[in-house]
């Protein structure tokens, strides 16, 4: 199915459910034959309203498999759980959609086609709900309590009536997520299905290249008597970054650092990796495409390609190339280098995610000496799990045998659990603290806007004042504007001088 076919249908369900024909949207979305995630999430929030628990619960599997960063999935998979009373499973995963929100006061699904906000507080207040179910009042007063840090005007009385239910050890209900309200397409493309052309097909109508069949709009070029000694390749071509290439077969992305082309799209290429993926430009966007789907172009007016473009091919699209973790667009996030042959990545769950490199086989010692120094922590603050509940079994300390740690490694990566305990405070930053001396945190001033959808990304406009935290790489800064801590690119800000600060 053509990514064109699965946009008209899920707009098509998307309007059954505006007209609360809900079991023609069940249908139309079923029969879509990939659905991507926000698909998956509309799936299980139908089959949640017709009551059908099992196969709302897989497709909010299949959500999730898509998209391990979907705050709202784990959240509506939790109330899922919570209607079967497998309770435990519905806190685990309350708790993932609040570790999700990454300290924020809440995720705003808007820009992804969802009329939604999940607030961190209506999160920790079914927390607070599932743990009193299971008996355990302390810890359910311990996250209301905690959810009063997070509160709005709007969500100030539940959030009481709640820690009031705890302090009498009476049960409350939970906060449900209105399951008629579904991601939508984006609009943007849903205008495209039918295109409409305007100016027709441009041709060259005046050039001082002889023979230049180049179709497309190119600044104004000087005439000159006796004509350019050799010819030239348009103005406009040249000043593109990267190398231009036709698009063969139409491309659907599967992940959010992939680009949608289809046949005849010229894109620009900017590196191509070993694994067959380039990294291009199209429409000033950055994304991954298949090299085996791109041709390159020969703009020169001595290449054949003068002649005229040749007839896109008809056959099948080639397979699709397996990823690896070396090429990623510019303007993604950055993701794991891989790792040397001896070394391992440890990927760290925190109040935020992070990444460090272990060689494999390394003691307590190194492993959270690794960690602590990149938070900025006493190694003794640090408390390390190989899961998000601390116990006696997966606890990870000097006592631990490490090979039974490593032997969980897989294609190079280890996820660990992270926690700090009671009474240590983070270090200041190094851009704070020099001989003993405190020194003005680093600003920096947003020179264009910087919108994404990745919860671990931070987004601010135009003009707004970031504080500098920790520099992540030559090219990506994590930094706190308006409450909210992420990461995002330098080269979307400058640092304001200390004299100006």
């Amino acid at each position: 199915m053509s990514f064109l076919d699965t946009l008209r249908q899920w707009d098509e369900a998307t309007t059954c459910v505006d007209r609360q024909d809900l079991s023609e949207a069940l249908k139309i979305f079923l029969s879509i034959q990939e659905p991507n995630s926000k698909i998956y999430f509309n799936i299980g929030c139908l089959h949640l309203l017709n009551q059908d628990l099992d196969t709302a619960e897989k497709a909010f599997d299949c959500s999730i498999g898509k998209d391990e960063h979907l705050a709202v999935a784990f959240f509506q998979r939790g109330i899922t759980f919570y209607r079967t009373e497998r309770y435990e499973e519905s806190l685990a995963d309350f708790q993932h959609a609040y570790k999700a929100l990454r300290g924020n006061q809440l995720i705003d699904y808007k820009a992804l086609g969802l009329r939604y906000k999940l607030y961190a507080c209506e999160v920790l207040h079914n927390v607070a709900l599932v743990e009193a179910h299971l008996g355990n009042w302390e810890k359910a007063q311990k996250n209301l309590v905690k959810a009063l840090d997070y509160k709005t005007d709007v969500k100030l009385n539940i959030i009481d009536r709640a820690l009031q239910s705890t302090l009498k050890q009476k049960l409350f209900k939970p906060v449900e997520f209105p399951s008629k309200v579904l991601f939508k397409p984006n609009k943007h493309y849903v205008a495209e299905l039918e295109k409409k052309d305007y100016l027709g097909k441009a041709k060259v109508v005046a050039s001082v290249v002889p023979q230049d069949q180049f179709s497309g709009f190119a600044p104004l070029q000087p005439q000159v008597e006796s004509g350019p000694a050799r010819p030239k390749e348009p103005e406009v071509l040249r000043a593109l970054e990267g190398e231009p290439h036709t698009v063969l077969f139409q491309f659907v992305p599967e992940t959010s650092d992939e680009l949608a082309v289809v046949p005849g799209n010229i894109v620009f290429v900017l590196k191509k990796g070993d694994d067959n993926w380039a990294s291009v430009i199209f429409n000033e966007r950055r994304g991954l495409v298949p090299y085996n789907y791109l041709e390159r172009l020969e703009i020169s007016v001595t290449s054949k390609q003068n002649d005229g473009l040749s007839e896109l091919p008809t056959r099948e699209p080639p397979t699709r190339p397996k990823r690896k973790q070396g090429l990623t667009p510019s303007n993604a996030q950055p993701k794991d280098k891989q790792p040397p042959d001896n070394s391992c990545i440890v990927k760290v769950r925190f109040t935020f995610n992070f990444a460090v490199s272990v060689p494999i086989g390394s003691s307590f010692a190194v492993l959270v000496g690794k960690i602590s120094k990149k938070l900025k922590l006493s190694p003794a603050a640090v408390t390390l799990s190989l899961t998000s509940q601390v116990t006696v079994e997966n606890e990870i300390n000097a006592n631990t045998e490490m090979e039974s740690v490593w032997s969980r490694v897989s294609g190079g990566h280890i996820i660990l659990w992270c926690k700090t305990k009671e009474g240590y405070k983070q270090k200041k930053p190094s851009h704070q603290q020099t001989n003993g001396e405190e020194h003005k945190e680093v600003h920096f001033l947003a020179l264009h806007s910087y919108e994404s959808s990745n919860p671990e990304d931070l987004s601010f406009h135009q003009g707004d004042k970031i504080t500098f935290l920790s520099r992540v790489n030559t090219d990506w800064v994590e930094g706190q504007c308006n409450g909210n801590t992420g990461i995002f690119p330098s080269a979307f800000v400058e640092e304001i001088p200390v004299n100006d600060q």
